[in-house]
């Protein structure tokens, strides 16, 4: 079942089409071809490491990490033209090229993935699909963290967060139920304000302007 909604809010300007046209197919993850044995040969240069965005949104978080983590390959996903024309450009003009892009569903890149090899995985505010009887479309679910746990490394970090609380309660029992990821919060600071390392985006910001608090949690893959 579907997790997203729409995947396209508004027409592409000349210049964002020409973005998917011309520079979309360089930073695309290539999928039609087994992964390498070793995932950092995916990207350019000196990469010691490859992390996982789930849902990029607008791209604020994945673009920051790319541009302070050099030695780190990102691979995101979203299935949002807007989103993945806004971290396309961002790439470009910044000279990144420690980023790719899967432009659709990220079970596409989890089923694909080898076991093992994602040290860092983000999922940040995914859509919380309200409505009670919407509550099955929610990304983060059991399902969902069985694959995220057979790709990630021993000891990697998993990052989720979320503007509604419903949704992070549900999170945690998804987290406890499955069982491979193991809480690191020992106060609540520790859930409650955002790392230095992670940078706010315009989901967080508009849920502060709305009143809603924000949950920052931080999980690590159990040997």
């Amino acid at each position: 079942m579907r997790s997203f909604g729409r995947r396209r809010a508004r027409r592409l300007t000349p210049r964002q089409e020409n973005l998917l046209d011309d520079e979309l197919s360089r930073l695309r993850l290539d999928l039609s071809s087994p992964p390498p044995a070793d995932l950092t040969r995916l990207f350019k240069g000196q990469i010691r490491e490859v992390w996982l965005e789930i849902g990029f949104g607008g791209g604020e978080h994945l673009l920051h990490q790319a541009r302070t983590n050099p030695d780190v390959g990102i691979i995101g996903c979203e299935p949002f033209i807007d989103g993945v024309v806004k971290v396309v450009d961002g790439a470009i003009t910044r000279g990144l090229d420690n980023i790719l892009i899967h432009s659709d569903d990220a079970r596409d890149v989890l089923n694909w993935l080898p076991d093992e090899v994602i040290t860092r995985t983000f999922v940040l505010f995914p859509d919380p699909w309200p409505k009670k009887r919407h509550t099955k479309r929610r990304l983060v679910n059991i399902s969902l963290l069985v694959d995220v746990a057979r790709v990630m490394a021993p000891a990697g970090e998993l990052r989720l967060a979320t503007d509604i609380g419903d949704y992070a309660k549900h999170m945690l029992q998804a987290i406890r139920r499955q069982g491979s990821f193991e809480w690191t919060a020992h106060q609540p600071a520790n859930w409650r304000v955002r790392p230095p390392d992670w940078p706010d985006t315009r989901y967080e910001n508009k849920a502060i302007r709305e009143g809603r608090r924000c949950y920052f949690m931080r999980f690590e893959r159990r040997s």
